[in-house]
């Protein structure tokens, strides 16, 4: 008798989070070429899926995927966040006592209007769209996941940058009590950051998100506010984010600054160019592990080259 033995980021089918009603929106959207979305929504979805807030925004058709979107349930149970913990399975596990309401973010710096928002408030106003992104780890795997949020260039135009900022830096919470890892791993210098130029902060790739497979984000996945750069390896875009500010000089990163040979400051994926101790050339797809090449600047080649020399890393 052949006996099946799981992997440790599976689960059972039965516990699985049913996600028919989801893909059926896209495939009905696709088909229709997107028109009448409340109508077609009211329709093809069970009433107690009726839309009654921010959540599930309008699908941008713009960025269609040449790969089937990952499992929700591998997406929210395989996450690198090491103010939790190590192991990317354990993640979903340690987020409980972690607050995220109310959540501020403050936007300082060389900026005409500073300001401290309100993300609830954010999501109420801003425009948010869904976008379907691959997501490309430094460690060399990789998922497909629909995202909720809006473009970062809508929150920099609010804020007025003066002429000198050339900068954004990030910065994640830093609650050592609602976030085991920081204790565990006194050695990196906590709070997390990042950063990016102001070029590719306005490039409209660049996401502030709030929300995942139509539904607000998990704490898990950086909830409830956190960074999307799929140009970029995954270690870019920040989780949790409560400050952002505005600088007229490059900042450090976190990783770039611990292990600079191993972590560039722009960390653009880049299958020519190996990490230390393991290639990039290709990728493993979660849940399935299956091996495939891995594009040049995750597959956004065209929205984003023009920006770099191949000497940036």
């Amino acid at each position: 008798m052949l006996i099946k033995i799981p992997r440790g980021w599976e689960v059972p089918e039965r516990e699985a989070v049913p996600e028919g009603a989801y893909h059926n929106r896209r495939a009905i959207l696709k088909a229709m070429g997107f028109v009448g979305l409340e109508a077609l929504l009211a329709q093809a979805l069970p009433a107690a899926d009726t839309k009654t807030g921010p959540y599930p925004a309008k699908l941008n058709p713009k960025y269609e995927l040449d790969r089937p979107i990952t499992e929700e349930w591998a997406a929210t149970g395989y996450n690198n966040f090491y103010e939790f913990t190590l192991d990317k399975q354990r993640v979903k596990d340690m987020v409980g006592p972690f607050q995220i309401s109310p959540w501020k973010v403050e936007v300082t710096g060389l900026v005409n209007k500073p300001k401290t928002y309100d993300v609830d408030d954010l999501v109420r106003r801003m425009p948010l769209e869904e976008r379907t992104y691959r997501l490309r780890c430094v460690e060399a795997w990789s998922m497909a996941v629909p995202w909720t949020g809006f473009p970062i260039s809508a929150l920099i135009k609010e804020v007025d940058p003066k002429p000198e900022a050339k900068f954004m830096r990030l910065v994640t919470a830093y609650r050592p009590k609602e976030m085991p890892g920081i204790g565990s791993q006194p050695h990196y210098p906590w709070p997390y950051y990042e950063a990016l130029r102001m070029d590719e902060a306005m490039n409209e790739l660049a996401l502030f998100v709030t929300g995942l497979f139509g539904k607000p984000l998990p704490k898990q996945n950086g909830a409830p506010f956190r960074l999307i750069v799929p140009w970029k390896y995954g270690l870019k875009s920040i989780k949790s984010i409560v400050k952002i500010e505005f600088t007229a000089k490059r900042p450090g990163t976190l990783w770039n600054d611990a292990q600079g040979v191993e972590y560039g400051w722009y960390s653009n994926v880049n299958p020519n160019r190996p990490h230390a101790r393991w290639s990039q050339a290709h990728e493993k797809v979660i849940p399935a592990m299956k091996r495939v090449p891995t594009l040049m600047y995750n597959g956004y080649e065209k929205y984003v080259a023009h920006m770099y020399k191949e000497s940036d890393f």
